[in-house]
């Protein structure tokens, strides 16, 4: 893989697969980049070939595979990329050891982070994110526990709760934040995907044949551990997610809990590279700011699929080959004549399939009486163990953004770089300093991922280490 490519695809899911395909077809140069084994990203992530596919979701990612596979771009899987400069030097590590490549132009198609609010047990063993539970049910076909109370908002509620029980566990009850109003609502922009809001259905359908309790504008306040099982405390919201005053707790017994709160775009090498980016207040998420052919704010450099704002696989994949078709304009591969004829067809179908996805995404917006219910003893970021009190302190003494509260309790400086708890503490800074876009974002710093350090300089002897002469004085 000595020669350049002229693009290299940042992530090998829906939309990095759409924009590899377009761009490659019409003679861009282009290489697939992915820490996976295999395309498809997480949601069309592929299963250990001994296992058979047991819905559609895996045939879907077949054919993306195969359409890969069957084009002239290039992959380089297992690859985990660390850093990107900003001369477009792209840093990873894969089976062999370090390697580089220096595009002309990078699709930065790396999806999402999940996103899941505090509160006091969340740290637990026991607990684990719905996107997390999603990866063990569909790549490994496991469980996330015989018994599992499942929790949180949007579509993932449904999709993990049925996958459980078609799975052979038990789930003791959806515990779900949004109402059935607001449900019916976000449904109605999936009557332009009637694949999707048949696939929901059948879950819903499943989840009521196994007996199981749905408890709308419902939220976990607490777990805890008792003889090796969770005891789960479930109690009554309102709209804007704060415990309804004298509503009634229910506590539940199980082994797991799958819990979330959405995703979260995972703008690391936007950010890293200095793109323009702004905060989204229906999905409540920042994301780099796109122009109408997924552009970014720096040249060359294209920002698509979920990564650039959740909007679903569907729409994703719709971008990707949109945004591989301007990659090829750009390059000089395809005059504009040529361009609108080919982007065309994605595009009219982009609107609606953006749409639906959307609609889903703001039923995952983090609700103010989910925030101020975080108490002060409740760990935010679990890397560094920082809690709500040690920030709210931080603020007290003058921390103004995030970066600042960073540098003052080393929250996001542990191995997940903020990933896990970047949205939650925007959310609590932003209420003392004047909103969301006043508290900033974490700059991002490579390296992008944990990586070891004897891979990246492989095995030397003290004496190899070159020692330079020292400077005159």
């Amino acid at each position: 893989m000595s020669k350049q490519p002229e693009l290299v695809v940042l992530g090998a899911g829906p939309a990095g697969i759409g924009a590899a395909l377009s761009a490659a077809a019409v003679g861009v140069d282009t290489l697939v980049v992915d820490r996976a084994s295999s395309g498809g990203g997480q949601v069309y992530r592929a299963r250990p070939s001994e296992f058979t596919a047991s819905d559609d979701a895996p045939q879907v990612g077949d054919v993306l595979r195969a359409a890969l596979d069957a084009s002239a771009a290039r992959v380089a899987f297992s690859h985990r990329v660390w850093c990107v400069g900003s001369d477009f030097r792209i840093d990873a590590l894969g089976p062999n050891g370090p390697v580089n490549w220096r595009p002309k132009a990078i699709v930065v198609a790396v999806g999402t982070t999940e996103r899941v609010i505090p509160f006091p047990g969340w740290t637990l063993p026991g607990v684990i994110g719905l996107a997390a539970a999603t990866l063990l049910l569909k790549s490994q076909a496991m469980l996330p526990g015989e018994r599992t109370v499942v929790a949180g908002a949007g579509p993932l509620l449904g999709a993990v709760a049925g996958a459980i029980i078609k799975g052979g566990g038990r789930v003791e009850a959806v515990v779900d934040l949004s109402s059935r109003g607001e449900w019916a609502r976000a449904a109605s922009s999936l009557l332009a995907r009637p694949a999707d809001l048949v696939r929901g259905i059948g879950w819903l359908r499943d989840v009521a044949r196994a007996g199981t309790p749905i408890l709308n504008r419902h939220a976990v306040s607490e777990v805890c551990s008792e003889e090796e099982e969770l005891r789960i405390s479930v109690v009554p919201i309102d709209a804007e997610g704060r415990r309804r005053p004298g509503g009634l707790t229910r506590v539940f017994s199980a082994d797991s809990l799958a819990v979330g709160n959405g995703l979260v775009p995972a703008t690391e090498i936007t950010r890293l590279l200095g793109a323009d980016h702004e905060f989204d207040t229906t999905t409540g998420a920042w994301v780099p700011s796109r122009d109408n052919e997924l552009r970014t704010s720096i040249d060359q450099l294209y920002a698509v699929g979920d990564g650039a704002g959740v909007t679903g696989a569907h729409a994703a994949q719709l971008e990707g080959r949109v945004a591989g078709l301007t990659v090829a304009r750009d390059l000089g591969h395809l005059d504009d004549a040529a361009f609108r004829r080919l982007a065309a067809p994605y595009k009219r179908r982009l609107g609606l399939a953006a749409l639906a996805g959307r609609r889903m995404a703001e039923l995952m917006v983090p609700r103010d009486g989910q925030i101020d219910a975080i108490g002060l003893d409740t760990v935010v970021c679990r890397c560094e163990d920082v809690s709500r009190g040690e920030l709210e302190n931080a603020l007290d003494q003058g921390a103004a953004n995030l970066d600042q509260l960073k540098s003052w309790t080393r929250c996001g400086m542990g191995p997940c770089q903020g990933r896990m708890c970047g949205d939650t503490v925007g959310a609590i800074v932003g209420r003392r300093v004047g909103g969301r876009v006043k508290a900033g974002m974490w700059s991002a710093r490579p390296p992008l991922m944990t990586v070891p350090l004897e891979e990246l300089t492989g095995q030397f002897a003290y004496e190899d280490i070159a020692i330079p002469e020292a400077a005159p004085l």
